[in-house]
């Protein structure tokens, strides 16, 4: 993995003591699903859910991915979806392409295919689809609820075995203001600074 990037997630960890008392119970319960699911089938299928699967479920994807990566957890597999289909944000790819990431995409005009690479790590591929849409698992899949909306409007998601609400605030907010680069920088760093909380706590 590339050294400035472990540089980076190794200052992540040094904050775990950051994360509110509550929303690390929230992370105990995630790894004990997981934990649960890795006995159980052997594989554990982590589906980030958010609206328009256009930023903080991809977000989630990648920051799993990374996580589960860097803690040697190869037998997770990371997803993201959302309730209705749009495109991944281009703020949120170039978030990712700051932090270390090379990208590429296949050009598509409305909903490109983009795939994030780095060393150590399977390359990443994220596009916006439905939670039901055919390269998500049908079974064995703990459901990662990213946005409050998702939780409420999505009752039922396919092949879920847990469901965990995780909500997170939206860098959309930031979007024509001159400071995206920054929020949404912030954003994926808190999304990955708890999965890797996750990965820590979780044993095999």
């Amino acid at each position: 993995m590339n050294p400035f990037v472990k540089e980076k997630i190794a200052a992540f960890i040094e904050q775990f003591d950051s994360i509110p008392k509550e929303r690390q119970a929230v992370l105990d319960a995630l790894s004990i699903a997981i934990a649960d699911s890795q006995t159980k089938y052997q594989t554990v299928n982590l589906l980030y859910v958010c609206t328009h699967n256009s930023r903080r479920s991809h977000f989630g994807q990648v920051a799993g991915s990374l996580a589960a990566a860097y803690f040697g957890f190869d037998m997770v597999q990371c997803y993201s979806a959302g309730t209705e289909v749009t495109a991944m944000n281009s703020n949120a790819v170039n978030a990712l392409i700051d932090f270390g990431f090379s990208v590429t995409s296949d050009n598509a005009i409305n909903n490109p295919l983009y795939t994030f690479e780095m060393d150590s790590i399977n390359p990443i591929q994220c596009f916006s689809k439905c939670f039901d849409d055919g390269s998500i698992p049908k079974g064995n899949v703990i459901a990662i609820m990213t946005c409050t909306d998702a939780e409420q409007n999505c009752p039922f998601i396919p092949g879920a075995i847990r469901r965990i609400p995780l909500p997170y605030n939206d860098p959309k907010q930031s979007d024509g203001s001159g400071k995206e680069q920054e929020v949404y920088a912030d954003r994926f760093q808190q999304i990955l600074t708890e999965a890797l909380y996750v990965f820590s706590t979780f044993k095999m």
